[in-house]
């Protein structure tokens, strides 16, 4: 079984997170860029079934600038075999749809059986990169699992609905993606810290997938149509109790559509 783990960089949520005024562009020196959780859940299910699976290899696959090396080096070090960075000057500021692209095609050029990813990152919260690389490699997809099960043939979990549950199943290769009742992932240990920097990582550009660089630039990206920063907090509206408090109150919330 060869298990593919998207993982993705993210700034620190309990960082300041900032988007440069000229570009709309996310800021990355203003936050510390960090593994994002649900990556780290996604990696831990990988483990999990390679801890009980001799013969498992779990690799990480994760698309950025280079400082998502130390990301992958991380991930490395709680247990995955090898890393497979995407890394191209061209790829920022890339829409979901061309990223997708460049995970599907990376995803090809390293086989796999099985995709695992976090079902929306922190920063984006897009939700559907998992289903666009489904669909760029012609196999099912499970998405938003809160279990999963991994057999020879096939996977299998549980997905939460309005009305309740489904049980979903899907043939092998398939692409997976879990929420954040998967475990939490387990902390590296000393072994796994130093030989994480003997691990294999492989750089891949986008001529190396084979893909157009021409074409990303013309449709491939983002546009930022206008970035304003965020206006800084002014002081709340004070009901001093004089008698009157309550219905000042509730003209407070009528007025702004909240009763």
């Amino acid at each position: 079984m060869k298990i593919i783990v998207l993982v993705k960089q993210v700034p620190d949520t309990y960082g300041e997170r900032k988007l440069n005024a000229t570009t709309g562009i996310l800021d990355r020196a203003a936050s510390e860029p960090i593994i994002d959780e649900i990556s780290e859940r996604a990696l831990e299910v990988a483990l999990r079934y390679r801890d009980s699976h001799k013969g498992t290899e779990v690799v990480l696959l994760g698309m950025g600038p280079a400082s998502v090396t130390a990301a992958l080096r991380k991930a490395l070090a709680l247990g995955a075999d090898s890393a497979v960075h995407v890394l191209d000057d061209a790829l920022a500021g890339a829409d979901m749809g061309y990223t997708a692209a460049v995970l599907a095609a990376a995803t090809i050029h390293t086989g796999y059986d099985l995709v695992i990813a976090g079902n929306e990152s922190t920063d984006g919260r897009g939700g559907v990169i998992p289903s666009m690389i489904a669909e760029h490699l012609q196999r099912p997809s499970l998405t938003f699992l809160d279990s999963l099960d991994i057999l020879d043939e096939r996977v299998s979990g549980v997905r939460r609905t309005e009305t309740g549950t489904v049980d979903a199943h899907a043939a092998l290769p398939a692409i997976v993606s879990i929420t954040e009742l998967a475990p939490d992932v387990r902390f590296p240990n000393f072994k796994g810290i130093l030989s994480a920097k003997k691990k294999p990582l492989t750089v891949l550009a986008l001529a190396d997938l084979g893909l157009d660089t021409a074409a990303l630039s013309s449709r491939g990206h983002s546009i930022i149509a206008k970035t304003e920063q965020r206006p800084s907090r002014t002081a709340g509206t004070k009901v001093a109790d004089d008698g009157n408090a309550g219905v000042d109150l509730a003209d407070f919330l009528a007025a702004r559509h909240l009763i």
